[in-house]
């Protein structure tokens, strides 16, 4: 069994034979459900360099060990922001395998940067643990490639999705997603952690349908896969 636990915001943590978290914005969330030295990971994946989803990565990593994985670009600016006491691990869109755990960078169509430099492109992540995968699309405008994860590394039995708007996509872009996924069950994330992103999730569901099964989740609660 995977445990899907959400954080807030766009962090998870997914539990199975590793701990894997990704997106750790956890100190000055509003919507945190832990603080980042209540976290265990074994890998942690950054999806872009924005504040709100490197978070508190470094502070993680540092005391748990973890090894962190982003793109290339963000890999190498994370490190120099440890001073190189954190492992990163580089890598661009595409498969690869990290302490047995079966990953894929996928494109997210966003921007990357430290607020000020543009650091490398954002990401997506598909993630292959105990026998379940679970996509964790980072903060991405709906794209018909999407119909591309599910052909290549489908079924995906949990998707995570921003349905926020302003910076990604909206309840109405993120219920195409879901049809382009054709995942089994979807989480939203990524809405109203401020007012820019306040949205329904409920309207979300409602759009979604019967394309699959939508589960709310609350920080701090989780979705057994």
């Amino acid at each position: 069994m995977v445990k899907v636990k959400f954080l807030g915001h766009a962090a998870f943590l997914i539990e199975g034979s590793k701990k894997i978290l990704i997106d750790p914005f956890l100190s000055g969330n509003p919507k945190a459900a832990v603080k980042p030295e209540e976290v265990e990971a074994d890998l942690i994946l950054v999806t872009h360099a924005h504040g709100d989803h490197v978070g508190d990565s470094i502070e993680i990593a540092k005391r748990t060990g973890a090894k962190i994985v982003a793109m290339y670009d963000v890999a190498n600016y994370i490190s120099e922001q440890s001073d190189g006491k954190v492992e990163t691990i580089g890598m661009n869109y595409g498969p690869t395998e990290i302490d047995g755990v079966f990953i894929v960078q996928v494109p997210a169509w966003h921007s990357s940067s430290d607020g000020i430099h543009s650091i490398g492109n954002a990401s997506g992540f598909i993630v292959k643990l105990d026998g379940k995968t679970i996509y964790h699309a980072g903060d991405t405008f709906v794209f018909s490639d999407m119909a591309l994860f599910n052909e290549l590394y489908g079924p995906i039995d949990v998707a995570l999705l921003p349905i926020g708007g302003h910076f990604t996509m909206g309840p109405k872009e993120a219920a195409k997603a879901v049809e382009l996924l054709k995942s089994k069950k979807v989480v939203p994330m990524h809405y109203s952690t401020w007012p820019p992103i306040a949205q329904d999730p409920e309207e979300f569901k409602r759009l979604v349908g019967e394309k699959a099964e939508v589960v709310i989740l609350q920080p701090g609660e989780e979705l057994k896969v």
